[in-house]
């Protein structure tokens, strides 16, 4: 067999579901929704509906998040139809293993693994400074020294709390599947309460006049507005992850990622009209647009609220992201493209143990001690790559006749999944030259990893 047959030789379905036979299908559409909209409202919700109007679409904000939501839900269809024809654990990575090939495979993994780790790590460090303002409300002020990432000359040396809660959430998701999806429900549904007690206060504050001029920046700040809300729909794809431990897959996962992106938009659009009508839009480029704009109406005691809401959307981001980490990282070792003990599954909880000690450590480590400002532009290149790949993937998924799928299928076959393709990659070219160059070098340390210990110990080769 030549290196190319080799590099490109495709992973059997079967095996993959014999291996994941070993975790639990305990998970329902609901809970995939919750999962689902724990990664994807964030502190964004918060925040970019007001930024965003401001500097580029006026109350327009609105179409804003709908345009993103059209483009998104391109890509989440074809997540849809893959997870439904493959109810397997690793998202894209398991999803390119089978389609393109190994080295397809990996590469998918490996744009997914730098997603995956660095948003938990960099929202940790954004947790652990909304927890610190809300103590100091209290009169608690922290150490400087445990207060951020490693830099002695300002006087700072561990972020402890950035660190601490990735070691709770994980510690909650090591109980189990049942018990930590339980805990996050619970927690999704009190982000939620907490956006809906600011859409009925902010409701009786609406004054129309401040959604004149509706188009103040014209149709193509709608768009600018688009491309920069789009990210704020990204983590949706944490979902797939989860296939292999869904009860009847072939139902629930699409209307898991589906239920997500429609739930959300609705969210997102909701808060938009209540914030510009609150407040003229151009006032709203400051931190705490939403915040902000209850204050200006004397409610102060719901922006406390809404403080409790950003800690509770950035935890839920963490719980899906570390649990999605946990699954792709037991994936990888599984196929034997990472150390072996990776792969296994704890016989008591029947949860890849190793796999979440690892993705934990790691995320301590980058949240704990690195400044990630400049790192965090590289989850959105991840999840593009992602998306692209799994795009063209419905089309030979399709003409794969060992793998049947009477399950959910994408709508005007083959146009939808190519124009989600060309979606994806314009959304690509809008990212900056150093997000580029910093890919480039991940890529790069990827291949070495694995020509250098992959290739020889993959269970592909054997």
């Amino acid at each position: 067999m030549s290196l190319k047959e080799r590099i490109f030789k495709k992973e059997s379905l079967a095996r993959y579901l014999d291996k994941d036979g070993r975790l639990v299908k305990s998970m329902g559409a609901l809970d995939l929704i919750a999962l689902g909209i724990g990664a994807v409202i964030g502190t964004g919700i918060f925040i970019l509906p007001g930024t965003v109007a401001a500097l580029h679409s006026g109350p327009a904000i609105i179409l804003s998040f709908v345009v993103a939501a059209i483009v998104c839900s391109t890509s989440a269809m074809c997540y849809a139809e893959f997870s439904s024809a493959l109810p397997i654990a690793g998202s894209a990575y398991s999803f390119g293993n089978v389609i393109f090939g190994e080295i397809v495979g990996w590469f998918l993994g490996w744009a997914l693994i730098l997603e995956y780790m660095l948003a938990v790590a960099a929202v940790s460090t954004g947790w652990a400074a909304y927890f610190s303002s809300f103590l100091s409300g209290f009169g608690i002020h922290l150490p400087q020294a445990i207060s951020g990432y490693f830099d002695p000359a300002h006087g700072t040396y561990i972020n402890l709390v950035a660190i601490l809660i990735v070691l709770l959430i994980s510690f909650i998701l090591s109980l189990g599947v049942k018990t930590s999806v339980r805990f996050n429900n619970l927690i999704v549904i009190l982000k939620i309460a907490i956006i809906i007690v600011f859409l009925l206060v902010g409701m009786f504050y609406v004054k129309p006049a401040n959604w004149h001029p509706f188009l103040p920046f014209g149709v193509s700040g709608v768009f600018k507005g688009a491309s920069l809300v789009f990210f704020a729909y990204l983590g949706f794809d944490a979902v797939s992850a989860s296939a292999a431990e869904v009860k009847n897959p072939k139902k629930n996962m699409p209307v898991g990622i589906l239920g997500t992106l429609i739930i959300c938009t609705i969210l997102y659009i909701l808060v938009s009209i209540v914030l510009t009508g609150m407040v003229s839009y151009t006032k709203l480029n400051v931190a705490n647009p939403v915040s902000f704009a209850l204050q200006l109406v004397n409610q102060n005691w719901v922006a406390g609220i809404i403080s409790l809401g950003a800690l509770a959307g950035m935890f839920t981001m963490m719980v899906t992201m570390i649990f999605s980490s946990s699954r792709l990282i037991y994936s990888i070792g599984r196929d034997g493209l990472l150390p072996k003990f990776l792969g296994e599954v704890s016989p008591k909880h029947h949860i890849p143990a190793n796999a979440m000690l690892i993705v934990t450590l790691i995320i301590c480590l980058m949240g704990g001690f690195v400044s990630l400002d400049q790192l965090t532009n590289l989850v959105n290149i991840g999840t593009l790559i992602a998306f692209t790949f799994v795009s063209l993937g419905i089309i030979p998924l399709r003409k794969r006749q060992d793998i049947p799928n009477d399950g959910f299928k994408v709508p005007f076959y083959p146009v939808l999944p190519i124009i989600s393709v060309i979606l994806c990659v314009l959304m690509m070219t809008q990212l900056s030259a150093e997000t580029w160059i910093a890919s480039i070098i991940w890529f790069i340390f990827g291949m070495i990893i694995y020509f250098a210990y992959g290739i020889k110990h993959s269970q592909l080769a054997k």
